[in-house]
């Protein structure tokens, strides 16, 4: 058993509003499973699909007070296209951000309800990663992660180091997850997580103990209602274990 990351769970104020912004930033479909939720997948892709991390925008009131501890990084192909990219989302409402970069060669940029991402200078490396260039979790410590989610997932290291960590689908397809040595800590319920998902056929709750003995643990909330379940990883990141799909 194990299981891949299919998709980021995203909280907005306005749901439908945040989606159609990202929709337009990313080129992606926009759907919706219901009220309060907005989906958002590649028009040509049949969901769950390694080449893409999708995005589930959840109708959450509560305001965002924290520098988010998940974000996405947006790939480019020249320096002329990072340009264009970063004057086409302020069009879109997108202003740019600082979080204590400093001179460096991306865009650190927020949306229109202040959730951080960075619009990336070309690197070989993305070129073929579609819009979305990594999932970016900051962390105290990438070994320890990776490790983590090396095992609790079927995604490839790719590169490990004390400052960072770097996994992809084991297919070589779509962006890669990305571990960062930060100094914040984590106050709060992170506005954006991972979901992941077992495969088809597979045992959920079978998953859900083997995620447990390698280290995840309980949010201690009420999950009667729910159909999925919230874990938590070993830095105390929450995430999702979906049904198997």
């Amino acid at each position: 058993m194990t299981t891949r990351l299919v998709q980021i769970n995203m909280k907005a104020r306005d749901d439908s509003a945040l989606g159609r912004f990202w929709a337009e930033a990313l080129g992606w479909g926009v759907d919706s499973e219901g009220p309060g939720v907005t989906n958002l997948e590649p028009v040509d892709l049949a969901y769950p699909d390694p080449r893409a991390v999708c995005i589930d925008i959840v109708a959450r009131p509560e305001p965002k007070t924290v520098k988010n501890r998940v974000h996405v990084d947006l790939a480019t192909t020249s320096p002329a296209h990072q340009a264009e990219l970063v004057a086409r989302l302020r069009d879109l409402g997108a202003t740019l951000a600082d979080v204590g970069q400093g001179d460096v060669p991306w865009t650190v940029m927020a949306d229109p309800e202040g959730n951080e991402f960075c619009v990336l200078e070309p690197r070989p490396i993305h070129q073929d990663t579609g819009p979305i260039a990594a999932v970016v979790v900051d962390c105290a410590d990438p070994r320890a992660m990776a490790r983590f989610w090396d095992q609790a997932m079927d995604w490839t290291v790719h590169e490990v180091t004390d400052n960072h960590a770097t996994m992809r689908s084991a297919k070589g397809v779509g962006p890669y997850l990305m571990f960062v040595r930060t100094p914040d800590t984590k106050h709060v319920w992170n506005r954006v997580h991972l979901d992941v998902s077992p495969y088809p056929g597979d045992d959920m709750v079978a998953e859900e103990a083997r995620l447990r003995a390698l280290g995840a643990t309980d949010p201690g909330i009420d999950q009667s209602a729910l159909h999925w379940r919230v874990l938590v990883d070993p830095e105390g990141n929450e995430f999702c274990l979906l049904t198997p799909r």
